[in-house]
């Protein structure tokens, strides 16, 4: 019947593209919450001045941040919440090991580096939708075996 592809995160990222929502490390939490209500995601990746990820400031950050400060979050910026020991994935990271590394480090969003640079952005619902879509296609290949069409 043949051999099971790997499926990378080069794969979904051909999928859903490559753009990447990115803020600076002075932007105001108040207009990172409105940017990631407004675009509906998870997450936005801080850069720094050379253009390289500096943290990641995700939908929990903010929600931590405003248990925090009831007072409001005028003045807040995004490197006060942001997480800085970032995990990073490749386009060549498999989508088991991508979701190995969500499940370890208890988040739910990866940057994705080519040599060194940012490519991209996965969430666990890329990687999950990817998995569906291979058990979805084995699935095909095993009907097709079964009724003498392989």
């Amino acid at each position: 019947m043949g051999r099971q592809r790997v499926m990378t995160i080069a794969s979904v990222l051909r999928e859903k593209g490559r753009d990447v929502i990115s803020v600076q490390p002075t932007t105001k939490v108040q207009e990172i919450a409105g940017i990631i209500a407004s675009r509906r995601i998870g997450a936005v990746l801080v850069m720094d001045k050379d253009k390289r990820v500096a943290g990641i400031v995700s939908e929990r950050d903010v929600v931590k941040a405003v248990a925090a400060r009831p007072d409001g979050l005028h003045a807040l910026q995004a490197q006060e919440i942001m997480t800085r020991a970032v995990a990073y994935a490749t386009p060549q990271t498999t989508i088991e090991e991508a979701m190995e590394m969500m499940d370890q480090g208890y988040f739910r969003h990866l940057p994705v580096l080519e040599n060194g640079d940012l490519v991209g952005i996965i969430s666990i619902r890329d990687v999950v939708k990817a998995r569906i879509q291979r058990h979805e296609h084995e699935a095909d290949n095993l009907l097709s075996y079964i009724h003498g069409r392989g």
